[in-house]
């Protein structure tokens, strides 16, 4: 069995571009990108209903609480996968580490 082909976005708004100047038929940039005509089609339609949302205000995400929110995930990942690191060093020496006992882990917050 074989796998559908997978494209990059970029490579679907080459296509959709291409097709809405109408330079060319359907069938002649199926066959000059090597894919299905109707592929060509349903990516030109797609384009054409998204095109108001490009220049709507109020929809586009700002871009720099984006930033933040995920500078704040990123450093989240990262302190939780050291506390996993630390603690599996834990489990794996009986729970001694560095020869004292450890009863419990306290967060700072």
């Amino acid at each position: 069995m074989t796998k559908r082909k997978r494209y990059s976005s970029e490579f679907k708004s080459k296509v959709a571009l291409t097709a809405i100047k109408g330079e060319q038929t359907s069938n002649e940039l199926a066959s000059k990108f090597g894919i299905h005509p109707n592929q060509v089609s349903s990516w030109k339609r797609e384009a054409v209903q998204n095109l108001p949302l490009l220049f709507d205000s109020k929809s586009r995400p700002k871009s720099s609480k984006m930033n933040k929110e995920k500078e704040y995930l990123y450093s989240q990942i990262g302190r939780l996968k050291v506390e996993v690191d630390f603690l599996k060093r834990i489990s794996q020496s009986g729970s001694e580490y560095n020869g004292e006992k450890v009863s419990y882990i306290k967060r700072d917050k």
